[in-house]
């Protein structure tokens, strides 16, 4: 119903129903499911006083979780886990705007998961981005996810990264010690925060070139995008980073950052379980590059 405003339709709409985004609201438009008058109208239509407008919300695509035959790295698997070396480009689990090809469809084509952490998330008991790659431990099992969930809660497990950033790091290695939480000015992003979650990472450096570093950084808490926000905060943002990278930076699909080392108890037998994965092919040409281009020496 509309009760007064004037000017196009998707305008008009969007101030009415401000939950929705204007974008959204024209994809209604567009599908016809949006009406004036019992009319379908296009988006740019002038509203007038005393027209009756009606929205039949589109409805909500469901997301079911459908085991899907995608080839999987796995580096170690025994009755109670694995270990998966993840390739760059792969979400971990099934979200909006990723319903599916993720790396929990692929582990459920391959064997059962655990399901304490819901129906979404079988076995997943830690992330790492879409465009990170490297290694992700999976529970197969509710006894043995409690078991690594706690671990990584008690800081015990090993999680080094090798990332390559922007800049000249002078110091041989450090420790940003800044509490993260969602961007108050942008959602999609992390920052540090005041009020955000305890957040700590040691970084030492690698290799230095003339317009770059590479270090490895290990990670004492594993919050959203952690190695991404702490490295931009003290001035050397991830080469390729696209969220908090400079919009110059190396070609690519995304931060080159890699999870290359994780560690952790076995949960059934108490065994140091240590596992490495070498950086991918894109990493490493990039890497070769800048030997030949960017090099110190």
């Amino acid at each position: 119903m509309h009760d007064g405003e004037k000017g196009r339709l998707d305008k008009v709409l969007a101030q009415l129903l401000q939950d929705h985004s204007r974008s959204q609201l024209q994809k209604w438009i567009a599908k016809g499911l949006v009406k004036v008058n019992g009319k379908e109208v296009a988006d740019k239509y002038k509203v007038q006083p005393g027209d009756q407008i009606s929205v039949t919300p589109a409805k909500p695509h469901k997301i079911s979780l459908d085991p899907e035959n995608i080839p999987l790295d796995i580096v170690y698997e025994d009755d109670d886990l694995l270990v998966v070396n993840k390739p760059q480009g792969m979400v971990v689990h099934p979200a909006p705007g990723h319903p599916d090809h993720t790396l929990v469809n692929a582990l459920l084509y391959h064997c059962p998961l655990s399901t304490i952490n819901g129906e979404f998330r079988p076995g997943i008991v830690h992330r790492i981005d879409k465009d990170t790659s490297g290694l992700l431990m999976v529970a197969k099992n509710d006894q043995a996810h409690r078991s690594l969930a706690s671990q990584l809660k008690a800081k015990t497990t090993k999680r080094e990264y090798v990332a390559l950033v922007h800049g000249v790091i002078k110091t041989d290695h450090g420790t940003i010690d800044a509490p993260l939480g969602r961007s108050k000015r942008d959602r999609k992003k992390q920052a540090i925060v005041t009020d955000g979650r305890h957040a700590v990472t040691h970084f030492q450096v690698l290799k230095r070139y003339r317009h770059y570093t590479l270090v490895s950084c290990h990670l004492e808490t594993g919050r959203t995008h952690q190695i991404r926000v702490h490295m931009a905060s003290i001035g050397h943002p991830l080469a390729g980073d696209p969220l908090y990278g400079p919009r110059k930076t190396l070609p690519g699909n995304g931060q080159y950052l890699h999870a290359r080392l994780l560690g952790f108890k076995h949960p059934r037998t108490g065994k140091e379980m240590l596992f490495t994965a070498p950086l991918p092919d894109w990493f490493q040409k990039m890497l070769d590059h800048l030997n030949a281009t960017d090099s110190v020496e």
